[in-house]
């Protein structure tokens, strides 16, 4: 459930630019033991009272209840049906795991397509949840197309900053 909670976890055009390998941000599905560069990163071990599990698709712009809702869904669809998470990830931008949406655009195709988040949060918040993003994606493409300015994940653009940087 990885692919379609990404849209939760990063809910604005702005937070796929991090999505880069070697960045210190995931770039695909996988976990490891004490790694920046991992999806779902475990800190500490076996028997430490301080153990925890870190999402790192998170941003700031997240909704929490719903980055956390939609975590705990997958945790419990993982729980119920004895999800294998196969081996950590040593070097996660080597794997050959799916790579997580490379844009807001691709995470509300994935989460359109999730049964889980269709079962768990309704068909109607999910299509209600869609148009909203939608509606963000166009008004990103209407700027870009009215500048004549291609999309560079390198860069971030005059719309990001009017439509993120004051609000966040």
């Amino acid at each position: 459930h990885a692919l379609p909670a990404t849209v939760f976890a990063t809910p604005t055009v702005n937070g796929y630019r991090r999505f880069q390998p070697n960045s210190l941000a995931p770039d695909r599905v996988g976990w490891g033991f004490d790694h920046r560069g991992t999806l779902m990163r475990v800190l500490g071990g076996i028997g430490d009272p301080a153990t925890r599990i870190e999402n790192r698709a998170g941003e700031p712009a997240a909704n929490p209840y719903l980055f956390i809702a939609s975590q705990i869904a997958a945790g419990l669809d993982g729980l119920e049906n004895e999800t294998s998470l196969g081996p950590s990830d040593d070097n996660p931008y080597e794997t050959d795991h799916p790579m997580l949406p490379s844009g807001l655009a691709e995470a509300l195709e994935l989460a359109a397509t999730s049964k889980l988040y269709k079962a768990q949060f309704g068909d109607l918040f999910m299509e209600y949840y869609s148009k909203l993003k939608l509606a963000e994606l166009v008004r990103f493409q209407s700027f870009l197309e009215d500048n004549a300015i291609e999309d560079d994940p390198a860069v971030v653009t005059e719309w990001e900053q009017n439509e993120y940087y004051d609000f966040f």
